[in-house]
Formats: C-alpha cells, sequence, structure tokens
C-alpha cells in the first residue's frame, strides 16, 4: 500500500488530555485516537505493528511446542457475582 493511501491523521501538537509521553507519541504519530477515559481505538499503522508482534509472537510460541488458545471476551455474569 502506498504511504499516501494509508490513513495516519498525525498531528503536530500534543494532545491536551495526554499526560503520558507514550500517549502523545502514539497519538501524535497517528497510532491510535481515545474514544473515552482507558479506552482507545487502533488506527490502521497500530492495526499493522500489532498483526506483526501477533506473528512474531506465534512463530516462536510454535517453535517451542506451545498451543495457542483464545478466551472469550464475554463471560457470564454468574461468575463475577459473590454468593452470599
Amino acid at each position: 500500500m502506498r504511504w499516501s493511501q494509508l490513513y495516519v491523521p498525525t498531528l503536530r501538537e500534543d494532545p491536551a488530555d495526554a499526560d503520558a509521553v507514550s500517549h502523545r507519541l502514539l497519538v501524535r504519530g497517528g497510532f491510535v485516537r481515545q474514544l473515552m477515559a482507558g479506552h482507545y481505538s487502533l488506527l490502521p499503522l497500530a492495526v499493522r505493528v500489532r498483526a506483526k508482534i501477533v506473528e512474531i509472537i506465534r512463530e516462536e510460541m510454535t517453535a517451542i511446542g506451545a498451543q495457542e488458545f483464545v478466551l472469550p471476551a464475554l463471560h457470564p455474569a454468574e461468575i463475577w457475582q459473590r454468593r452470599r
């Protein structure tokens, strides 16, 4: 893909609400956008970086004979409720 066709919304100035250096750099570099406090959307650059990291980890885990499994994103409420 050509750089001119890639969606990379970079910023020249630091975001007003960014305290951490990593947060400022990721937003300014066009990797993430903050939805609300503590919630971020991965933009195309971050998706590509994440995919490469997952691929490297998967290769290394396969090389040592590990098995991959996926945990559910939603859990039943019963496991979080206290029994009285």
